[in-house]
């Protein structure tokens, strides 16, 4: 296990947050001011679409998730289940960060994103991890637990 000062000098170069999205997310992000073309010529981005090899995303995310710049690396959960699912599961360093965002053409589903999953067991306990997830409970709804 890495010691906190180890942490705090890993985290002392990351400043960039990565994005792997269809192109109009991207663009959004992009607009915000996140985009970088370093001197090497690599982005902090890929723009997926459905014909995209998913070999080829594979490739670049692992590329993003050892860029020693990276910080925190935004896909969006289609792409996260449909192409990079075993990468982000098998990911265990503290940085970068990885989170899931919604897709324009697909709803996001708290319960099929991993990490949040394991947040909320360790948050509400392991037998009510997957019900505080659930669409019900998101919505307001009162569970019949």
């Amino acid at each position: 296990m890495a010691t906190k000062a180890k942490i705090l000098k890993d985290a002392e170069n990351r400043h960039l947050i990565a994005v792997v999205a269809d192109e109009d997310t991207v663009t959004g992000y992009l607009l915000t001011g996140i985009g970088e073309r370093n001197h090497k010529g690599e982005t902090n981005f890929i723009i997926v679409d459905d014909s995209t090899p998913s070999k080829a995303v594979e490739e670049a995310f692992e590329k993003l998730i050892n860029r020693q710049d990276i910080a925190l690396i935004l896909v969006a959960q289609k792409i996260a289940d449909s192409m990079v699912r075993h990468l982000i599961s098998g990911h265990t360093k503290m940085l970068p960060v990885i989170l899931e965002i919604p897709s324009k053409d697909k709803q996001y589903l708290p319960q099929n994103d991993p990490e949040l999953i394991k947040a909320a067991k360790q948050l509400y306990g392991a037998d009510r991890a997957i019900p505080m997830l659930s669409k019900e409970f998101v919505e307001g709804e009162e569970l019949d637990r």
